[in-house]
């Protein structure tokens, strides 16, 4: 089980992208074969984009500065991450949680 650093969630190694630094970029594994300390995130343009906005690729790496994810993002649009955005997942302000429903007194 591994963490994506994008969305937090927690989800088995196969269902989630490798990615590490080469030469201040981050760049996508596939294989699990590049060399160095790696970050994982699923490969979808949200949890690629909240990884992003959050910085949380520089601390995942243990990395000072910002770091280019140009290469990363093009990459994860092309592999079918747009195939993804069909269906939306619902964001935490859409879902009703059961204890936040209103309660109305009954009389």
């Amino acid at each position: 089980m591994r963490t994506c650093v994008g969305c937090r969630e927690r989800a088995a190694r196969a269902d989630l992208l490798r990615v590490v630094v080469v030469e201040d970029r981050l760049v996508p594994d596939p294989r699990r074969r590049l060399p160095g300390r790696g970050a994982s995130v699923h490969p979808d343009p949200h949890c690629v984009d909240l990884a992003v906005r959050r910085r949380a690729f520089p601390r995942a790496l243990r990395l000072p500065g910002p770091l280019d994810a140009t290469e990363l993002v093009v990459a994860v649009q092309d592999a079918g991450g747009t195939a993804q955005q069909d269906a939306p997942t619902p964001s935490r302000k859409q879902v009703e949680k059961p204890h936040e429903r209103s309660m109305s007194p009954s009389r």
